[in-house]
């Protein structure tokens, strides 16, 4: 980085890197060890975004960790996949070179940050069955790592605003297994570790990070060790532009005062969606009642309203990573993932009827619920309803169902949670129609529908909508069970969770090629500006490939514009003094 006198710039640099995410880190990382001088800036205080707080996943078909492993995807099937899921929506160009090129940028990534990669055999696609799905997935995972390893720079790492007890933490091959407390002793073994865990922390002193805060934390390192500059709590203000309209730089609010950076080889912008970004959502996506993202909280759609401003093409506004949620009072929010695939529940709207499989993948729920509320009746909230055998046999929104253990962190015990009744996330009732009374649903419909489902469950095929047809759904399931998916309510009281319409982040944004460079609505690039992550329109268009098909394409697409601008500069002219 070089102080710059006469050309209209504070400090010149190669790459100028805005955001902190698993995408801008890789592309910082990817352009600093091709050579060019790079600096990433990020508004917050803390890096990591969205990726930190995330799972951690990384959707990449034929990783080597993978083919280690025994499985070789064919890309040019998973290619096809991806063109059938995405409906001719997305570029076969962009397409094509995600598929191509993530592979080599997980390789890039291992050998730059020595994360220690791991592959969930049997995590499905989220659409196995169509040709090119696999039912043996190709999610990728970091092992956890001890954050004392970032040494100074571990309190600069953004965390989840919940963190359990210090040792709670889960490998990414153990959730499945954990969810199986009461059926397996394997759940039961990985229980024992957890106490396991907890004490050794406590001797040790070790404190370990898992899934996407140890995929953040292994990007920091690669990328400083490489030499990248990072400004923390320094917000991107604008862009900056020649006469043509080329990208050469931005202004960065930075230790106080507005910073112009110069880039001679471009600005990556990797700042995240506008999730919560209350205008924004009004305007794009009013059918959002409230905002229940889980999404990075200083996503708010900079990037995207800079790239605006110099004549940036914008695509899928109104799509998110829906995903279905319970929402607590104060600010608390649960996931609902392995709770929809668990085999005595179903899931009703304002109507008291059943509308989708509930263990379908989570963002096509999220349509769902758009689409039901836009018929008219309501959808946002539905209801997941079980019964007391169930909330004493499975793990529900953080309920573990083993007997009371006081100061347990989480709660147990076979009581409905108080604060949960209190709140008005659950209600509950000693037959249907005080159910329905309570949820405000009419009492013969909620009835019926119940009657129908147990009737389906009790032959072990879901007729209606085919819940436990995929192998997806079944991931999660109890495999005790005929069907894992399916069976009876039986056991008063019935409980019904109030779900809401949460994401994991919008994923409209820039439109982008297949190199990230941020497109016009002619078409044409506008020099000197890239886009990726969240800040783009999504290479996965309005659905969902897989496990870690955000942070997948995010990385590989941040790598992407870092050759681009590499080559680039490469061509330049040598300048003459």
């Amino acid at each position: 980085m070089t102080d710059t006198n006469g050309s209209g710039f504070d400090v010149t640099v190669d790459v100028l890197v805005v955001g902190s995410g698993g995408g801008g880190m890789t592309a910082a990382l990817a352009a600093q060890t091709a050579g060019l001088d790079t600096l990433l800036v990020e508004k917050a205080p803390r890096f990591g975004g969205s990726t930190a707080l995330s799972g951690g996943g990384i959707w990449v078909p034929g990783a080597r960790v993978q083919r280690e492993a025994g499985h070789h995807a064919d890309l040019d099937a998973v290619l096809e996949y991806l063109k059938t899921i995405t409906g001719g929506i997305v570029a076969e160009e962009r397409l094509r070179a995600y598929v191509q090129t993530a592979p080599e940028m997980l390789d890039f990534v291992a050998r730059h940050t020595g994360a220690e990669l791991v592959w969930k055999p049997g995590y499905p696609d989220y659409f196995p069955e169509v040709p090119g799905g696999s039912a043996e997935g190709s999610v990728i995972n970091v092992e956890p790592i001890d954050l004392r390893r970032l040494g100074e720079d571990e309190d600069k790492l953004l965390k989840p605003a919940a963190v359990g007890p210090r040792g709670m933490w889960l490998r990414p091959l153990e959730l499945k297994s954990f969810y199986t407390i009461r059926q397996s002793w394997e759940g039961k073994r990985i229980l024992l570790r957890f106490l396991w865990r907890s004490i050794r922390a406590r001797v040790t002193g070790e404190r370990i990070v898992a899934m996407g805060g140890a995929l953040a934390a292994l990007l920091w390192m690669g990328m400083r060790r490489a030499g990248v500059t990072a400004w923390l709590d320094s917000p991107l203000e604008s862009l900056v532009t020649d006469a043509d309209g080329a990208v050469t730089g931005a202004v960065v609010r930075h230790e106080g005062r507005a910073v112009r950076v110069g880039a001679r080889g471009g600005v990556v912008i990797a700042t995240g969606g506008f999730e919560h970004n209350e205008e924004m959502r009004r305007t794009y996506q009013p059918f959002v009642p409230e905002d229940h993202s889980l999404g990075n909280p200083e996503s708010k759609g900079d990037g995207i309203r800079a790239g605006q401003e110099v004549g940036a093409a914008l695509e899928l506004m109104d799509e998110a990573w829906w995903f279905p949620t319970l929402a607590w009072p104060g600010g608390r929010k649960h996931m609902l993932l392995n709770e929809r695939m668990m085999p005595a529940q179903f899931m009703v709207n304002g109507a008291g009827e059943r509308f989708i499989n509930e263990a379908t993948p989570y963002s096509e729920l999220g349509h769902a619920m758009i689409a039901g509320q836009r018929s008219g009746t309501t959808h946002i909230p539905s209801w997941l309803i079980t019964d007391a055998r169930s909330w004493k046999r499975y793990v529900i929104a953080g309920h573990l169902p083993l007997p009371k253990i006081p100061f347990a962190p989480v709660p147990t015990g076979s009581k409905m949670v108080q604060e949960w009744l209190d709140a008005g996330v659950v209600k509950q009732g000693g037959s249907w129609a005080e159910l329905a009374a309570e949820i405000g649903v009419p009492a013969d419909a909620l009835e019926r529908t119940a009657r129908r489902y147990n009737e389906l469950a009790a032959r072990g095929h879901d007729d209606d909508f085919g819940r436990g047809d995929s192998a997806y759904d079944r991931y999660y399931g109890d495999e005790t069970l005929p069907n894992p998916n399916l069976a009876p309510l039986t056991e008063p009281p019935y409980y019904a969770f109030r779900i809401v319409l949460g994401d994991l982040g919008t994923n409209g944004g820039l439109k982008t090629d297949e190199d990230a460079r941020v497109l016009r609505e002619d078409g044409t690039p506008i020099p000197g500006l890239y886009a990726t992550g969240n800040a783009s329109a999504a290479v996965m268009g309005r659905t969902y490939a897989g496990a870690g098909a955000t942070i997948g394409p995010a990385m590989t697409f941040g790598y992407r514009a870092a050759k681009h601008v590499a080559a680039r500069l490469s061509a330049r002219p040598v300048e003459h003094a």
